[in-house]
């Protein structure tokens, strides 16, 4: 399958699997995820998700150029008004079916295991939080084969990192190691290749201690607000947001503060 997901205890995994060519994604790989993330947004009981590649060479190297030269990708390239048809016409939750995705507002985190390029970077660009084996790269090098990045690249990576450098990486097809987009804010953390695992694993105890109406909120707010001014921002009224003002666990977390014991959250 192109695809694996599982769901346990409200950890969802999801991966790309799709080693043989680098995790690069066809249109039956991206029916695939989006087929998953819809199931996701229908289960409340998830609280976190993590996204990764198979195998040891890349997290995904974005669209796979040669199923759509064959017919069977996802229109992006050309040179033939499929470009400007995709753009008009392509999906609008963005790479994968995620970079660009609005009400998707489960806590994501990114296991980057390798390349992400391309589609691959804007993936990566979905998730809320990314670590980083030291051996991963990051790059959007459409312009050397005459496309754009256009599922979310193009627009989100200048308002990830500075500008300039954001546009650097754009107009010349370089890449960025795993240090200097951690210098620049792009991933949570960097670690050795025998520390990736544990490491994701930590940041999602970490996610599954809070309550998880908050985090969705925050996430929402995050995702919804950042073209708003700060006191536009925080009066910026959703319900995910009243759902955790009003919630339950609200008194919870609390009770629990004052009787110095873990919260049991019902995520109600």
């Amino acid at each position: 399958m192109s695809v694996t997901f599982t769901l346990n205890k409200g950890i969802a995994k999801v991966v790309i699997n799709r080693p043989e060519r680098m995790n690069a994604i066809d249109s039956k790989t991206e029916a695939r995820l989006e087929a998953i993330w819809q199931k996701l947004e229908a289960n409340a009981s998830v609280r976190v998700v993590i996204l990764s590649g198979a195998g040891d060479k890349a997290f995904c190297a974005g669209a796979d150029l040669k199923a759509a030269h064959d017919g069977k990708g996802d229109g992006k390239g050309g040179g033939d008004k499929r470009g400007l048809d995709y753009w008009a016409h392509g999906n609008p939750n963005g790479f994968g079916g995620l970079s660009l995705r609005q009400d998707f507002n489960i806590p994501v985190i990114g296991r980057i295991n390798g390349l992400a390029l391309g589609g691959g970077l804007e993936l990566a660009l979905g998730c809320d939080i990314l670590i980083a084996s030291e051996r991963a790269k990051f790059g959007l090098p459409e312009a050397k084969v005459g496309n754009l990045p256009l599922d979310g690249g193009m627009v989100l990576l200048p308002r990830r990192i500075p500008q300039n450098i954001a546009a650097g990486m754009m107009l010349s097809g370089r890449m960025m190691g795993a240090a200097e987009a951690h210098h620049y804010g792009l991933v949570n953390e960097v670690v050795s290749d025998d520390r990736l695992d544990e490491t994701v694993d930590a940041w999602v105890q970490d996610i599954l201690s809070c309550a998880p109406l908050s985090c969705r909120a925050i996430k929402k707010t995050i995702r919804a607000t950042a073209h708003l001014t700060p006191q536009e921002a925080r009066n910026f009224s959703h319900p995910e947001l009243i759902a955790a003002l009003t919630s339950e666990d609200a008194l919870e977390g609390v009770a629990a503060f004052r009787e110095k014991r873990a919260p049991k959250w019902k995520g109600k």
